[in-house]
């Protein structure tokens, strides 16, 4: 099965220091990383998204900003693809579906931030364009949130969309990914 790996809005905003940082950001980004030198390694597609925001008043992500840039972690090489885009769902008004689908991808692996916003809707709109996914659990990364009077914290906001995800295709370690693919690989 072609397989794409989609490595969503790992960016320096994110990170201690970043003007809306995250839980746990660096170990979701080292798992991540390990996903993306498996696709280089072999030969695999693989593209990096990069959120610009688009609004005036944003607070991060702001186009020019270092904030903006992706994280060292999971660093963009020269001539790797990447998607700009300006809404929670990577494939909303870029020109990934028509890359994935010039590649003739079937299936995509799925990490990166926030689990609970872009992770989520890309991960739904890819199932909702007929590809099989597979998101990366350890490779995703969000934030505490707030409704009304209550903080939720942000391991219960995690799996709680990790497990609605599970309606829409396979929530797995990096671990097991890795040896899903490496079982599949061509000998």
């Amino acid at each position: 099965m072609k397989t794409a790996l989609l490595v969503i809005d790992i960016q320096n905003d994110y990170f201690p220091g970043g003007k809306f940082p995250l839980v746990n950001p660096l170990e979701a980004a080292r798992n991540a990383y390990q996903l993306l030198q498996c696709f280089r390694e072999h030969g695999g597609h693989h593209v990096h998204i990069q959120h610009i925001s688009l609004d005036p008043a944003a607070a991060f992500f702001i186009k020019g900003d270092s904030g903006s840039d992706i994280h060292d972690t999971v660093a963009h090489f020269e001539g790797e693809p990447i998607v700009y885009k300006n809404y929670p769902n990577a494939f909303r008004e870029t020109n990934l579906l028509e890359m994935l689908n010039g590649w003739g991808i079937e299936r995509v692996v799925i990490c990166g931030m926030m689990t609970h916003l872009c992770v989520d809707a890309s991960a739904r709109a890819a199932s909702d364009l007929g590809f099989q996914i597979l998101v990366a659990e350890d490779a995703c990364a969000t934030r505490d949130l707030k409704y009304g009077g209550t903080i939720i914290p942000a391991e219960l906001v995690h799996k709680s969309f990790l497990a609605a995800l599970k309606s829409y295709g396979r929530v797995m370690k990096t671990e097991e990914i890795l040896a899903l693919l490496a079982a599949e690989a061509p000998r």
